[in-house]
């Protein structure tokens, strides 16, 4: 147990996983996998694996996506590591193929493969045409493919294990914003399960539900209007996609309010399908969702900020929700 980042956590998993998987492969482009961490090796999968399965490839999304979707197919463990603009690149071929080809053998198909994406753009500094910021959704859609993004670097390793033991294809968010979080995480290999979510606090007055670099903000308001005399549950929901229904109802028919946060854009984010989903099985409840708004965001830092859900913008409307 020691403390670790985000990317060391993820890369710690991987490198267990490809020792125990001689045909195991990763590919990336742009980002090397390699990470450092105080007191800790460093991790270097290139030097370790060599370039036979750790092939650092031309710029080109869609091949990366189609090559890990073959690799998984001839029975071979695959990830593939796509940093921000190239995200979209690969849809077509996750939404056309990835998400139908198990489901079109009738489950013979076993593809153990992980896309990493970068969600660069939900950090300042990348002008609209760079941004990636609502690739959450996007993949989330696809039926056949699962969608996972954690906040925690305890959560980064544990459900990148799963997701490389799963028959399904998996789209693993990274919200880089996150990459130098630090905390305490096991040495050892563990699995954190697809499709469960966490409660990061229990209440009575008001369910608080956010995901991945919304995480923070969530857990600062939540102290704060802890601070004020208010009981908040706030809820990480790790897995968009298969969705914990069961622990959102549960959690919004005990406080009868319901505030969403997302630095997805506020049309059609992930909070939107999470009230959908509660509002569908809770009567008598109220609902509120903070989101970044539908706009590409500026290159301007100050304006990206200001634009962008905060603890601040947290607190008062979970104030307004309940009052």
């Amino acid at each position: 147990m020691a403390r670790k980042t985000w990317m060391y956590s993820v890369l710690e998993a991987v490198q267990h996983e490809m020792r125990q998987d001689k045909n195991m492969l990763w590919l990336f482009e742009l980002t090397p996998p390699v990470a450092s961490n105080p007191g800790k090796p460093v991790i270097n999968l290139e030097t370790e694996f060599t370039r036979n399965r750790v092939l650092n490839t031309g710029i080109d999304e869609n091949w990366m996506a189609s090559a890990v979707l073959g690799a998984g197919l001839a029975g071979s463990k695959a990830a593939t590591y796509i940093p921000y603009q190239g995200n979209c690149m690969c849809f077509q071929v996750i939404q056309n193929h990835a998400g139908k080809l198990r489901l079109m053998t009738g489950g013979k198909a076993s593809m153990p493969i992980v896309y990493i994406l970068e969600m660069t753009g939900q950090t300042p500094g990348f002008a609209g045409q760079h941004s990636d910021y609502e690739i959450d959704t996007y993949y989330s859609h696809i039926p056949g493919v699962k969608t996972v993004v954690p906040s925690t670097p305890y959560d980064a390793k544990g459900m990148m294990v799963s997701a490389l033991r799963d028959p399904d294809p998996v789209v693993y968010l990274y919200p880089a914003g996150l990459r130098e979080l630090m905390e305490e995480v096991p040495d050892d290999q563990y699995s954190v399960p697809i499709g469960k979510a966490a409660v990061r606090s229990q209440g009575n007055d008001i369910t608080i539900v956010g995901s991945g670099a919304s995480m923070p903000d969530v857990l600062e308001a939540t102290e704060k209007l802890k601070a004020a005399g208010m009981s908040v549950e706030a809820i990480d929901l790790r897995t968009i996609k298969p969705m914990d229904t069961e622990t959102l109802v549960n959690s919004v028919r005990k406080t009868k309010r319901l505030l969403t946060v997302d630095q997805s854009y506020y049309t059609l984010c992930p909070g939107a399908e999470v009230i959908a989903r509660v509002a569908e099985n809770v009567d008598g409840a109220k609902f509120k969702r903070v989101a970044f708004p539908d706009a590409a965001p500026p290159a301007s830092p100050e304006m990206f900020l200001w634009m962008r859900p905060n603890a601040d913008h947290v607190v008062a409307a979970a104030k307004k929700l309940v009052g």
